[in-house]
């Protein structure tokens, strides 16, 4: 193991500082190390291994495919790409879709869209936002410390106090293209939107005719027990974009709009050269095959509840719905290494923030095996 971490410090780029080991395979919610060490994964790759590691009934669809196309250009037709976007109007009740890699890219397309079809410039984000970090999604991530390395970014761009409604009325103006809200801020430490705040956004829509983005990267495809957690608001964004468990580990991102936006788009406006290629959507479509089959949207509000409830009962406020949870301790870091050389891998968003976002195949025994640590080292 130290011979493969020594030998990345001398060819890759540094822009991950990373935990001291290397993991080899994958089983469900398990994960093993090239010393065979076994760990649970209540990170599952970010919020991506939604449907767990080497799940057969996925790996059967993508090998399929794998021996028939992975890939012609968006120059061509293809069937899984026309099938994944019948699939998602069917699931989130936007009507029409594009295909990129990863969520950062379906941030830079629905910023596009915005500007495009808006004809105005202005956006207004959330104060402990996080988009992505190309330079459109960057333009929109609240932390200084991404954002100032490569200013100017894309302005204007203001910042809106979380949840504070009087802030969001004096930052909107006619000159604000969008609002682009994370219905649940992950890399913050997983704080909710009110519904009172979100309330108020749809309101002032009408006076503003601004649009509005819901970026649901991280919370889509069942994370908070609901297919996009759009749904727990009974309000439905202009456009909204998706990618993590979209794919289960393959890179696969998205962006939905609705009529009203896809009649003023025009050719050339945005493209992809890989994106919605054949395999990333035979991925997709296999995930949410097996998400569906499975009751996963429903497994992960019972079980994110049952986290949560233990948690409680050891005195640890948790914050969340379904699997996306947070919960903050004394030394977050500490907390993480201690976890890890125990066999479970947990996330850090902070120096006292953890965040836990695992499988949604997660089982009750699962979850008893992580509690049973934390008591363990002391939480």
């Amino acid at each position: 193991m130290q011979d493969i971490i020594d030998k990345e410090r001398e060819i890759y780029i540094p822009f991950f500082k990373r935990l001291s080991v290397v993991f080899e395979r994958g089983d469900g919610c398990w994960l093993f190390d090239v010393e065979g060490k076994k760990y649970l994964d209540l990170v599952a790759g970010i919020a991506c291994i939604s449907i767990g590691h080497s799940h057969p009934l996925f790996i059967e669809r993508v090998y399929e495919q794998m021996r028939k196309l992975i890939h012609v250009s968006n120059l061509y037709y293809t069937k899984p790409q026309i099938e994944l976007a019948e699939k998602l109007k069917e699931l989130t009740g936007l009507s029409k879709f594009f295909f990129c890699n990863s969520g950062t890219e379906a941030v830079e397309g629905a910023l596009k869209i915005a500007r495009k079809v808006s004809g105005k410039r202005k956006f207004i984000a959330l104060e402990n936002s996080f988009h992505g970090r190309t330079m459109g999604a960057l333009s929109v991530t609240w932390k200084e410390k991404f954002r100032k390395p490569f200013e100017p970014l894309i302005s204007p761009v203001d910042f809106c106090r979380f949840n504070d409604v009087s802030d969001l009325k004096k930052k909107l103006d006619d000159k604000t293209a969008a609002i682009i809200i994370e219905p649940i801020q992950g890399e913050s430490g997983v704080h909710e939107v009110s519904r009172e705040y979100m309330d108020a956004v749809f309101d002032l829509k009408e006076k503003y005719e601004f649009l509005v983005i819901f970026d649901e990267v991280q919370t889509g495809f069942g994370r908070t027990g609901r297919w996009f957690a759009y749904e727990h608001y009974g309000h439905k964004p202009d456009i909204i974009t998706m990618a993590k468990a979209m794919g289960s580990g393959i890179p696969v991102g998205g962006v939905g709009v609705t009529d009203e936006i896809s009649d003023r788009i025009e050719v050339s406006d945005h493209g992809s050269t890989f994106g919605g290629n054949p395999l990333a959507c035979v991925a997709s479509l296999a995930t949410i095959e097996v998400i569906e089959r499975e009751k996963l949207v429903d497994n992960s509000e019972k079980m994110g509840k049952y986290i949560r409830d233990q948690l409680e009962s050891m005195g640890v406020y948790a914050r969340g719905k379904g699997l996306m949870i947070g919960f903050d301790t004394s030394d977050a870091p500490g907390f993480l290494s201690k976890m890890l050389s125990e066999g479970v891998v947990v996330n850090n968003t902070s120096e006292k923030t953890i965040r836990l976002v695992p499988p949604l195949i997660l089982e009750r025994e699962e979850v008893d095996f992580a509690i049973e640590k934390m008591k363990k080292i002391g939480l």
